[in-house]
């Protein structure tokens, strides 16, 4: 109907979809977050952080974050980066 009353398609997006959207997008972010959490904490207790061994991407940002703020963004944006190529990988899959 906004379309229909001249709003530009950002501003639809943004005056209402997004509104809409927000408390489902919240709450996805809090449990992802939470999982990430718990995960983060069993991985470093049970599985313990030595470099080369046992140290995962998280751990590994966790550890450069005390030393080296270059090198934690760096394998946080590869971390980010191989996860978003999954999703499209994912997504052309279920389009075929």
């Amino acid at each position: 109907v906004a379309r229909s009353l001249g709003a530009g398609r950002s501003r639809v997006f943004f005056t209402i979809a997004v509104p809409i959207a927000l408390p489902g997008l919240i709450g996805g972010a809090a449990m992802a977050w939470a999982r990430a959490l718990g995960e983060f904490g069993a991985t470093l207790m049970f599985a313990g952080n030595l470099t080369g061994r046992t140290q995962t991407l998280p751990l590994a940002i966790y550890t450069a974050l005390e030393s080296d703020l270059s090198a934690a963004r760096a394998i946080a944006l590869i971390l980010v980066g191989v996860a978003f190529a999954l999703l499209l990988a994912i997504r052309a899959g279920f389009r075929r």
